[in-house]
């Protein structure tokens, strides 16, 4: 039996040099080269000849790189502003569909004794006692060129009263220029329905007879106390039960 005999797997073959791709490697190259050299010939001439329009087209070369550069940031920052745009736009249509929660002050505390305040703590007490009252839209608007109103409020049965605040000592009295600067301002700047002069002290006489016959509730500081107390009227309820202007612990001006 004749054993099989193994083929042997040729051998690799090896790429021999060609000639035809070297020879048309070299003419592409020299081609390029005759190219790239008629080229630069040419700049070259250009530049001896026209020397501004070289440095012209350079110049419009870099600019309109500049430019491109330039509007693709602007497009970049426009998008970011519309995006902000749409944003604001939004928080503003839920604003206004959002309630409007009308503005509160913060409640003061409901104070039994006067001797101790500042004129500003003596305003929120006077606003406090307001608010306990059931008055609404109390605030203290008094300050620089508040124009003789302290505290505004809206009674109960819907009065606007303008309370000015006279936070003074027993020796010094409330005078008729205080009512008259008063009586100036509540009615016709202020809109006052019910006009109130209130102090820690009194009025003398004169001021009293005045604010009696302007229709200015005046509460001293006994008035004060038993409005304070509970046991006296309410201001804005003077008006009403006839209670004189001025009614109190009046005396003689000095």
């Amino acid at each position: 039996m004749t054993a099989p005999t193994r083929r042997t797997p040729p051998a690799k073959r090896r790429h021999g040099f060609d000639l035809r791709s070297t020879a048309l490697f070299f003419v592409l190259l020299a081609v390029v080269v005759s190219l790239l050299g008629f080229a630069a010939r040419m700049v070259a001439g250009a530049v001896e000849r026209r020397p501004a329009w070289v440095f012209v087209l350079v110049v419009v070369g870099v600019a309109g790189f500049v430019g491109l550069g330039r509007r693709l940031h602007v497009a970049r920052a426009a998008r970011r502003a519309a995006a902000a745009l749409d944003e604001a736009a939004r928080e503003a249509a839920d604003e206004l569909e959002a309630p409007a929660v009308p503005r509160q002050r913060p409640a003061a505390e409901v104070t039994t004794g006067y001797d101790a305040l500042t004129p500003e703590e003596f305003e929120e007490a006077i606003a406090a006692l307001c608010e306990r009252d059931g008055c609404s839209a109390v605030d203290v608007v008094g300050g620089a060129g508040d124009l003789g109103a302290d505290v505004v409020a809206v009674t109960p049965d819907g009065c606007r009263v303008v309370i000015q605040c006279k936070y003074y000592d027993d020796s010094h009295r409330v005078g008729s220029q205080d009512l008259q600067r008063f009586g100036g301002t509540c009615f016709t700047v202020h809109d006052a329905d019910i006009a109130v002069l209130v102090t820690t002290s009194d009025f003398t006489t004169p001021a009293a007879e005045y604010a009696d016959r302007c229709g200015i509730v005046c509460v001293d500081g006994e008035i004060l106390q038993a409005w304070t107390d509970g046991t006296g009227p309410r201001p804005w309820e003077a008006v009403r039960s006839g209670w004189a202007a001025g009614g109190g612990n009046a005396g003689a001006e000095s």
